[in-house]
């Protein structure tokens, strides 16, 4: 490389913070907590999966010597559904029950995606990505802005999120506004995965789940009851998952569709880390799934946008240090 090339380089990384390689990222700090992200890359980007969105996948989360996301599965290639890390979203699919086999559909924050059969819709596959759209990011000290602009013909749509986290606070504020840019109405759901991994403890006793009004597991999983306990308004671990153990329940019912019931704390009182989500929207499911890395409460809510009109929704982590150890 010539160098005046690498001059322009370096001036790029220095303006922007993103570090060119194998896979783009970044870090944003407000000085009290501090996070490193990947980023969006059609071509070397960590994830290029099909099951979640690509923007805003944290690899770490740092806060007074504790640290919130991080690595929890074994095996990695950019392809794996669930090769994933930090609270990423995922969208249910747009128009795929009314598409033939090898024709589109749509994946917000992911793009147009080919269908291969006539079976159901499967989470966990990988589908062909026919278009990736088109990613612009834009970054600042504490925040940083993903926009996907993608020109469906049936579904375009604009989709933003910006991660900020607040200037003076332990907190981080994820905000969200899809732009429904076409003819049809957009109607669909997303969740966030949560994949907390605190302080890369082994999850089992100490880890407690608060909501604010009593739940009840209405669904079939596993788990509760012998690994898992779910008491009026707490979930508890109740001993250390093995590798290969998982605890799931389909259903958590209590705050459903309650205008003040997203409001989730978790406690890991093995380090004293803890944190308290709460979203502007009412949660129409919530499902939970641990498994020995990573512990995840996985609200989902649900999304109606008529042509020409935009959604918004936001969610606020609230970091903090537990005053209770190993309860």
């Amino acid at each position: 490389m010539k160098r005046e090339g690498v001059f322009i380089l370096f001036i790029y990384i220095v303006l922007t913070g993103f570090r060119i390689g194998e896979n783009p990222q970044t870090e944003i700090s407000n000085g009290i907590i501090k996070a490193s992200l990947y980023l969006p890359d059609t071509n070397n980007g960590y994830y290029r999966a099909t099951r979640f969105d690509w923007a805003g996948i944290i690899s770490s989360l740092e806060y007074n010597g504790h640290n919130y996301f991080g690595k929890w599965f074994e095996k990695y290639k950019p392809t794996l559904h669930d090769a994933i890390m930090g609270p990423v979203d995922s969208f249910e699919p747009l128009n795929y029950d009314e598409t033939k086999p090898g024709g589109s559909f749509v994946k917000i924050g992911v793009g147009t995606l080919t269908k291969l059969s006539n079976t159901l819709y499967k989470a966990f596959s990988t589908y062909p990505i026919i278009d990736p759209g088109k990613w612009k990011i834009e970054r600042e000290t504490a925040k940083i802005q993903f926009q996907h602009i993608l020109n469906h013909k049936d579904y375009p749509y604009e989709y933003t999120k910006i991660i900020e986290f607040v200037e003076g606070k332990p907190e981080m504020r994820i905000s969200y506004r899809l732009k429904n840019k076409g003819k049809q109405r957009i109607e669909t759901h997303v969740f966030n995965h949560n994949f907390f991994v605190f302080d890369h403890q082994v999850v089992g006793k100490g880890f407690e789940l608060t909501f604010p009004e009593n739940i009840v597991c209405s669904a079939k999983g596993r788990g509760i009851g012998e690994i898992a306990e779910v008491n009026e308004n707490k979930l508890k671990i109740m001993r250390s998952l093995a590798k290969g153990e998982s605890v799931y329940c389909g259903s958590l019912e209590g705050i459903n569709n309650n205008p003040d019931g997203y409001d989730i704390q978790i406690d890991c009182y093995k380090t004293g880390a803890g944190v308290r989500m709460k979203g502007s929207q009412p949660i129409s499911k919530l499902v939970f799934w641990c498994n020995d890395k990573t512990i995840c409460p996985e609200p989902y809510i649900n999304i109606a946008i008529e042509p020409g009109k935009e959604f918004s929704w936001e969610t606020t982590y609230e970091f903090y240090i537990t005053d209770e150890t190993d309860k």
